[in-house]
């Protein structure tokens, strides 16, 4: 499971998304989803997130976009969340969900909008309770 790539990707990734939340996804890993944890934080992490061209905060709009256009609620938390780490504001990811209502359908754009404001809820509350 060590190698550069991966080392790489693990940095990345616990940028992004948090340490907690890392240390959760590979711990919680069994011997049949460990390969997709390893190819994750490798060829996603390690490699695409890492590409010249684009900044951190630029790929997490895009991701937000995808995601909530794929309806993967969890996923799409997650990346709220790693969007804010990124230095995304509230009413940047507000008009990504705007825009995914147009072009992907309001059941998906409204949906959105509910994941994220949870979302902020929830960070809103972990930094009052630090």
């Amino acid at each position: 499971m060590e190698d550069e790539l991966f080392e790489r990707g693990l940095a990345t990734r616990r940028a992004v998304l948090g340490e907690a939340y890392v240390a959760r996804s590979i711990a919680g890993a069994d011997a049949f989803s460990m390969p997709m944890q390893e190819m994750v934080t490798r060829h996603c992490w390690g490699d695409v997130w890492n590409r010249p061209g684009l900044e951190r905060a630029q790929r997490s709009l895009i991701n937000l976009a995808m995601i909530a256009a794929l309806n993967r609620p969890h996923e799409l938390k997650v990346h709220v969340r790693g969007a804010v780490n990124n230095g995304v504001t509230r009413s940047q990811i507000q008009e990504v969900f705007l825009q995914v209502a147009i072009y992907c359908g309001m059941p998906a754009g409204l949906e959105a909008f509910r994941l994220a404001r949870e979302v902020f809820a929830d960070m809103e509350r972990e930094e009052t309770e630090a």
